[in-house]
């Protein structure tokens, strides 16, 4: 085994196979994977070998496509057979609720090259001979899923790897991981060390027991899963040999089931309700190709739906049950990406779905090492969407409830309740009595709407309970003042006396002066953005320095805080702290909103003294605040901040004053409805690592001209002289009785041309908004568009103007 290596990958199994064979395609040939028994001894070998493109996210589906059309390259290069049968699939939806989701997937695949067609319940018979057309109301059908061996898909990435220049260690037990005083990693094992500038866990059942040589407590957690394999069944026997084909691959969702062909009989696994954990501490070191004890009345309620649904399993024996341990992080993808505070350390894990994902992920996290970037947008993979309040036990509850729940509906307003309450402010239980709905934002609580006593949310694709009391709370702000609780946004401080140097170069904007505030985009070096902030410059601090106050996502706070960290400068001359819930905020916007803040403050709040962005340190009845006047309803408004136990009586001093103006409670959904209607975009939906600011309308905050040599500056230069590719525009929508959510397909002129970020509807403007991105080519035409989802295209047209305040006249009043 060789002493020093540039990557060390810890994992055989297909993932960790994959990232080795994509680091080699790449260049870097001084790679080797350490394997503590044999390639594929974890979760790899025992797997039913499923593989489809069909994914929630569109970003992950993109993987996914690009991992399954891998394996005729691993297989040619390696010489490997990987098993693969493009076989084909259909969906199946047996109720109406379950058949709109399956429409929106069709709509989804317009836009990401993925091929899918509605069809009866009598065609997906057609094609799947065992279905009872009668237990369904619709299905889909996809093309290009199927099945594959899951031993030779790993050994041909192995062979493949191997063949550019890497290295595979087997029977290799890592026993430590230490990082040494000049950055590089000590990789011990029972044959020696390797010292290694990377190191990737992708560990599998392991990743645990991996993280934690590094002081990571990862959130993944192993679960049971079984699949049954039955006799050799006539009725496939047949079909055999009237088609020449294998029976294709379907996914029943209301019966939680999927099937396959295996050799003669069929493959049928579930994700049963009562699902079981694994190992729920730690994973034993020596288990290997072992099988678990299977458990058939586990799974006795979902292969009756099974049985009832594909009657030909009720005239065939159950040759084998197969029950074996796969990982899942608590919302079920991957966690993949650089670890926070730990350079050269990198996560491959929890990859449930490893043969429709691991070419994907190899890919991503090749790239991310190679070139400081995946090359493609992975959020929804990215390790950097928990934080530390992720512990075992939230991760235990939350791998439980996402396990059942593998092939139910989510709808849009649905909020799921497992590990929750989990981190909640100061007011939540004041919020509750008033009503307050919440959902969970990076682990915290978060008023979504205000319900009457008896109003609950009923869940759907269409507007539901909700709609009229969301539009009540828009009214509250748009016609007297509304209050919101914001504490979800990150915030951070900046201090130091290089601050305002190493701000000038991280961020894209021209820096505010003291007092004053601005809208910061973050560039990555190809110029695409990376963040959306609202930047305070609060002058000097405490001990002179200059002190800045920055706000964003609260989705990102890690995702930004491994950013800022990395960029940070090496004689310490600059320091960034994210205060979580260290400050806590409310935000009050609307007509009266100046009426309200100047009755409990004793500052000069008119419209001279206090303008719009100005930012000022202020009492707030008796409690210490930080007030910005800045609102992301678009109205007038002012955001307060403060430390935890001053928000109690912020709250309260407002809500008292604010009687005489009518101050009315308003959540993240009426939000919503505020910002579409200003054209207001948000991080995560119009703002990711794909597009440019010019793409994204916030090229007017970039100072291309600065002297500063900001990052992606010179990209960015290069995007506003072409004019980039895209435009973020705004549409009113013809919709009737549901709104759009996002990942909607834009047609124009009898194609798709787009598609859709986010949307919902404009309670104030009584209309239904959705925001997208289309070519800049059509991005001017104000008509002829028209947006799908639930099966229908609805007419849209752009609006170029925000529907409320396009002057800005209330704003900046």
């Amino acid at each position: 085994m060789k002493s020093h290596a540039r990557v060390v990958v810890i994992g055989g199994g297909v993932v960790g196979c994959s990232v080795l064979f994509h680091l080699a395609r790449a260049g870097w040939m001084d790679v080797v994977l350490l394997e503590r028994d044999e390639l594929t001894s974890g979760s790899t070998w025992h797997a039913a070998g499923g593989m489809h493109t069909i994914n929630g996210d569109p970003n992950v589906a993109k993987l996914q496509k690009y991992t399954i059309s891998l394996y005729k390259e691993i297989e040619e290069l390696s010489g490997q057979a990987t098993g693969v049968h493009l076989t084909g699939g259909v969906f199946l939806a047996a109720t109406e609720a379950r058949m709109d989701w399956l429409r929106n997937m069709v709509a989804k695949g317009r836009y990401l090259g993925i091929e899918l067609e509605e069809i009866s319940p009598r065609e997906a018979a057609e094609l799947m001979p065992l279905i009872d057309p009668g237990q369904f109301v619709g299905a889909i059908h996809n093309k290009e899923d199927g099945h594959l061996d899951p031993s030779g898909v790993t050994h041909a990435y192995a062979k493949a790897a191997r063949k550019l220049g890497a290295q595979i260690e087997r029977f290799t037990k890592v026993e430590d991981i230490v990082r040494r005083p000049d950055g590089l990693w000590r990789v011990i094992t029972n044959k020696g060390e390797v010292v290694a500038e990377h190191v990737v866990n992708a560990g599998g059942l392991w990743a645990r027991e991996v993280g934690r040589m590094v002081g990571l407590e990862l959130p993944v957690l192993a679960m049971e899963h079984m699949y049954l394999i039955t006799e050799d069944m006539p009725e496939v026997a047949a079909w055999n040999k009237k088609t020449g084909m294998e029976i294709m691959h379907a996914v029943d969702f209301d019966g939680e089931l999927y099937l396959r062909q295996e050799r003669g009989g069929m493959l049928m696994g579930t994700y049963e309700k009562a699902g079981k954990p694994w190992s729920e501490q730690s994973t034993p070191w020596d288990f290997g190709h072992e099988l678990l004890e299977p458990d058939i009345d586990r799974i006795a309620p979902s292969l009756e739906v099974g049985f009832r649904h594909f009657p030909a399993f009720q005239n065939t024996g159950i040759k084998q049950i197969i029950n074996g341990p796969f990982t899942f992080a608590p919302d079920g993808n991957p966690l993949v990406g650089p670890v926070r505070g730990l350079p050269g350390f990198w996560l491959a894990c929890g990859v449930m779905a490893g043969f429709s994902q691991g070419g994907g992920v190899g890919l991503a996290l090749a790239n991310w090492m190679m070139h400081g970037d995946p090359g493609a947008d992975i959020w929804a993979m990215d390790v950097a969407r928990y934080g530390g309040w992720a512990s075992m036990a939230y991760t235990n509850a939350k791998v439980r409830e996402n396990y059942s729940r593998r092939f139910s509906i989510r709808f849009p307003n649905e909020e799921l309740l497992a590990g929750r309450p989990l981190r909640t402010t100061p007011v939540y239980d004041l919020l509750a009595t008033e009503g307050a709905q919440f959902g969970a934002s990076y682990g915290l609580e978060v008023p979504l709407w205000y319900a009457p006593e008896g109003v609950r949310d009923a869940f759907s694709w269409r507007r539901s309970t909700d709609f009229e009391h969301v539009a009540n709370e828009v009214r509250a702000v748009r016609e007297r003042v509304g209050l919101s609780e914001i504490s979800s946004f990150a915030k951070y401080r900046v201090t130091g006396e290089g601050a305002g140097t190493w701000l000038d170069r991280l961020l894209a904007c021209k820096l505010p002066a003291p007092g004053r505030m601005t809208l910061a985009p973050m560039l990555k070096e190809d110029g695409k953005l990376i963040g959306d902030f609202s930047l305070a410059n609060l002058g000097p601090g405490n001990a002179g320095d200059e002190e800045w106050f920055i706000a964003g996502s609260g989705l990102a706070e890690q995702y930004h805080m491994r950013w800022f960290e990395r960029h940070l400068p090496a004689e310490g001359s600059v320091k960034v702290e994210a205060l979580g819930l260290s400050r806590v905020g409310l935000s009050i916007a609307g007509p009266h909103a100046r009426d309200l803040l100047a009755k409990v403050t004793r500052a000069d709040v008119s419209a001279a003294a206090f303008k719009f962005m100005d930012i000022k340190r202020t009492e707030i009845g008796l409690a210490p605040c930080l007030v910005g006047r800045v609102s992301y309803t678009g109205d007038l408004g002012y955001e307060i901040w403060m430390a935890p136990e001053y928000q109690r009586h912020v709250l309260e001093t407002l809500m008292e004053a604010g009687k005489e103006f009518g101050v009315g409670l308003f959540g993240s959904r009426a939000l919503n409805a505020l910002r579409l209607e200003k054209n207001y975009g948000s991080w995560a939906r119009e703002y990711r690592p794909i597009y440019g600011p010019l793409e994204a309308g916030l090229d007017r905050f970039v100072a291309y001209s600065k002297p500063a040599d900001f990052f992606g500056k010179q990209a960015a230069v290069v995007e506003r002289a072409s004019g980039g590719k895209l435009r973020l525009r705004s549409f009113v929508v013809d919709a009737v009785d549901a709104d759009v959510i996002g990942d909607e397909p834009i047609w124009h002129g009898g194609s798709v041309r787009g598609w859709v970020t986010s949307g919902g509807y404009a309670h104030h403007s009584g209309v239904s908004v959705a925001m997208g991105y289309v070519p800049k080519e059509i991005a001017d035409e104000s008509d002829g568009f028209e947006i799908e989802y639930l099966g229908r295209r609805h007419a849209a047209r752009i609006q170029p103007t925000p529907l409320f305040d396009g002057n800005q006249e209330r704003m900046r009043g």
